[in-house]
């Protein structure tokens, strides 16, 4: 099936597969006319490519691109007494721990089946070592740009897979944009957070939700509202674009509201918002602050407007979190979830219990929190708690 490239804001449409970014400046994403022929939610997900005819690429043969996704859906009632019922998404029992595997599939496919050299992308570290993941064992050379400030465990985690890691001074934004201008004068595909190829393969996460809902007779045939960490913009919006194609073949009635969230040291998106204004602009080096959650830290997205307009148009809204409330959610979602997470995906909960203090959530709501990472790759240090204690004495230490 032909996949033609279209801009959500304007409208152009684009028969270039390589091309990323509208003439208006908006990025693109591929368009795939949908039906219910086309696409049965009663099958059971068994990876990204159950959605083959979806996507712009033919699923691989193997390495991990062939079986991404398929994440489950848990969910955590111990955490209803918050006001809603809680579902988590989670993505970080993907091959590399993160969301980011779905797109970096479907890009390295991509890279493959077009007979470049290499592939390339501009990462905080889970996109830069999902990318390396899904290359490792094709002939593709792999470059991964990272900042220059990323934590040491970051790098340990890329460079196991082989990439060529290049430390990067300066603006993230610029980074981003000097990217997409090598890609032209170079043999490489470029697989950024927002790239066409990426976000088709991300769209597949509010594919999935939907899917998993529509097979559970006991639920509606979608979520009241979903819950995501922004920091691009590329998931928040793929996955917006993932629901829009199943309402479109009357496959769910609506689209849930889209709710984003970003940590209060580093919200551009979450301030335009709130100003009511209808592009997310970049933050200048002052109005950011250091926060726990690195990896949503984007002062620059490239995505943030096309972010915006999805919360909008469903309904949703775009909020900021502070370092405390991340860190209390993270450790509600460990405590009482059973599920380790990565600060950027603790956002999530923490915006949860604000929707709800301001009414935007209420008991009778189904809510999804997106996991996107796993809280193994990241390195906390901090005072455990511990009883000490002779074999002797054990049973003076039990409760029960």
């Amino acid at each position: 099936m032909e996949h033609s490239l279209s801009c959500y804001r304007c409208g152009s449409i684009y028969t270039e597969r390589t091309r990323q970014r509208c003439d208006c400046g908006e990025p693109l994403w591929f368009d795939t006319p949908v039906n219910s022929d086309l696409l049965s939610l009663s099958a059971s997900i068994d990876s990204i490519w159950t959605y083959q005819d979806l996507l712009p690429v033919a699923q691989p043969r193997s390495g991990i691109a062939a079986s991404v996704g398929a994440t489950p859906l848990h969910r955590l009632a111990a955490l209803d007494s918050i006001g809603p019922a809680i579902y988590l998404k989670n993505e970080g029992l993907h091959p590399t721990g993160s969301f980011k595997d779905r797109g970096s599939a479907v890009g390295v496919t991509a890279a493959v089946e077009h007979g470049v050299s290499a592939i390339g992308t501009v990462s905080h570290g889970n996109m830069a070592m999902s990318t390396a993941a899904c290359a490792a064992g094709t002939e593709l050379d792999c470059y991964v740009f990272v900042p220059d400030d990323i934590p040491p465990e970051r790098l340990y985690n890329i460079g196991q897979f082989g990439p060529t890691i290049v430390r990067v001074s300066g603006s993230y934004g610029a980074l981003y944009e000097k990217s997409l201008e090598l890609e032209q004068t170079h043999d490489i595909t470029f697989v950024n957070s927002d790239s066409p190829l990426r976000t088709a393969g991300q769209k597949t996460t509010g594919l999935e939700i939907a899917h998993e809902f529509v097979q559970n007779k006991a639920l509606p045939d979608a979520p009241d509202a979903i819950v995501l960490p922004v920091s691009s913009g590329g998931h928040a919006s793929a996955t917006w674009k993932g629901l829009r194609e199943l309402a479109e073949a009357g496959l769910i009635e609506t689209v849930p509201r889209l709710y984003f969230v970003q940590a209060a040291a580093c919200a551009p998106i979450a301030r335009a918002y709130t100003n009511g204004a209808s592009t997310a602009t970049a933050l200048s080096p002052d109005d950011v602050g250091e926060t726990i959650a690195y990896s949503i830290a984007n002062a620059d997205p490239p995505s943030g407007t096309r972010a915006l307009t999805a919360a909008r148009e469903t309904g949703g809204s775009v909020l900021a979190v502070t370092d405390k409330d991340i860190h209390a959610a993270r450790n509600q979602l460990a405590r009482r979830g059973g599920i380790s997470v990565e600060s950027a995906c603790a956002t999530t909960l923490a915006a949860t219990e604000q929707l709800v203090e301001i009414g935007e959530l209420n008991t009778t709501d189904h809510v999804v929190l997106v996991g996107t990472g796993s809280g193994f790759k990241e390195q906390r240090t901090g005072d455990i708690a511990t009883v000490e204690a002779s074999v002797e004495a054990l049973e003076t230490v039990l409760k029960h």
